[in-house]
């Protein structure tokens, strides 16, 4: 008889709850199906106004939902993004002057006001032979400025002066170097003529028998090594700036409302499909 009864209250405990999760089910249906959801292409930027929410006729699963209600959540600050309001323009914050918590040494820099904390070592001839080899480097153009121009020879010489062993180390190759573009000057094209003498054609004469450690011939080795290692220093020192960037056409660090993939020919010229 107490076993009966038992099984009995057992039936009746699992009906209740198969009828409280049919209720559950049924309530929570007809919210799923009012969630937005965000078109994924108008998130791909990084900004999504609150207007491109969009209401999904489809029902989901309750994984899905949480994740559609946490995009929904952040809409609001995403549509911060794309105001003219000033108030929430990133650019109208205030940046601080400095870091309070840095020591200011070469071990320690300030990144927010950064100072090079030792002396510059090239002397004032140098800086003007190498300027002119910055300038073959990276010349003038309808695109943008010589690398001289944006101050490659400054950045060189902050670098070469640096008190590392790989720094030291480039500057002992860079003043050498700048010596022996003079001594090869004077031995091809006159006694006397120094490497900022010649015009341009006679410059990439020399050049071009240094440009590539592998090609270079017998004796232009430590010179092809030099040359190497001042155009990488030049590029870093070009393109790192603001006109250095507008020539190739950089947008990064920009917050976009919205972002285009490539297009298909691009796509497929890489062996992409999507």
């Amino acid at each position: 008889m107490a076993e009966q009864e038992h099984d009995a209250a057992a039936e009746h405990e699992h009906d209740a709850a198969a009828e409280h999760e049919q209720e559950h089910d049924a309530a929570a249906e007809p919210r799923s199906r009012s969630l937005p959801v965000v078109d994924a292409s108008s998130v791909a930027g990084g900004c999504t106004p609150a207007g491109d929410l969009a209401v999904s006729p489809a029902g989901m699963d309750r994984r899905h939902a949480l994740k559609v209600m946490a995009i929904a959540a952040a809409a609001p600050t995403l549509a911060a993004c794309a105001t003219d309001d000033p108030a929430t323009d990133p650019s109208a914050v205030p940046t601080p002057t400095s870091n309070p918590k840095a020591a200011g040494t070469a071990w320690d820099p300030d990144l927010v006001a950064p100072v090079v904390p030792w002396e510059r070592s090239l002397t004032p001839d140098e800086l003007e032979g190498l300027a002119v080899l910055c300038d073959v480097i990276v010349p003038a153009d309808e695109r943008s400025p010589a690398a001289s121009t944006v101050g490659a020879p400054d950045f060189i010489d902050e670098w070469v002066s640096a008190p590392y062993d790989g720094n030291r180390n480039d500057a002992v190759l860079v003043r050498g170097g700048l010596v022996w573009l003079d001594r090869e000057s004077a031995t091809r094209f006159g006694e006397g003529l120094r490497f900022r003498d010649l015009d341009g054609d006679q410059q990439r004469a020399i050049c071009d028998d240094i440009c590539y450690l592998p090609d270079a011939e017998p004796g232009y080795e430590a010179a092809a090594r030099f040359f190497d290692r001042v155009r990488d220093l030049t590029s870093t020192a070009f393109w790192t700036t603001a006109e250095g960037m507008r020539d190739l056409e950089y947008i990064g660090n920009m917050p976009l409302q919205r972002w285009d993939p490539p297009p298909p020919e691009v796509l497929r010229h890489i062996g992409v499909e999507l």
